[in-house]
């Protein structure tokens, strides 16, 4: 298997965008924070202290994920996605691998990520990479979120 993760690039954009619009239809809906988010996702994530890494499978871009900054050493783990076509490649594990080394390196606190109780094997990859729950909390970004996860990182 030939695949690179790779970070944002303006060009890439569009793919960030339709990947995940893909998988929130698939799924669920698309929310207004997501096309906050979706939009201008250099604006609304790069400019504002984030991040956007792609995975590269033998040329494609085939799935992606976002680090929203919440706070100073604190990122939302958010907007992940892999193409169907390249689904069942364990891609999304290896995006999962990067984000969390990527936060040891820059000595980050805590790794934080919102999900729903229906994506049973989103959920125990986040348990087998020590993502615990957490108290979600009343005033949540996303109507689909029914669970809290986070992982401290230093």
């Amino acid at each position: 298997m030939s695949l690179t993760i790779i970070p944002f690039e303006p060009r890439y954009a569009g793919n960030f965008k339709a990947l995940n619009i893909a998988w929130l239809e698939r799924y669920f809906y698309v929310e207004p924070k997501d096309e906050i988010l979706l939009e201008n996702c250099k604006a609304s994530i790069i400019d504002t202290g984030g991040y956007i890494f792609f995975a590269r499978y033998n040329g494609e871009i085939a799935g992606c994920f976002s680090l929203i900054k919440l706070m100073d050493k604190q990122y939302e783990l958010g907007k992940m996605a892999v193409d169907p076509q390249f689904q069942g490649l364990k891609i999304g594990q290896q995006l999962l691998e990067f984000a969390i080394a990527f936060a040891k390196e820059n000595n980050w606190a805590k790794l934080l990520l919102y999900s729903n109780t229906k994506l049973d094997s989103a959920l125990h990859i986040y348990r087998k990479y020590g993502f615990r729950e957490v108290v979600l909390e009343k005033d949540l970004p996303y109507a689909r979120s029914d669970i809290k996860m986070e992982m401290e990182i230093n």
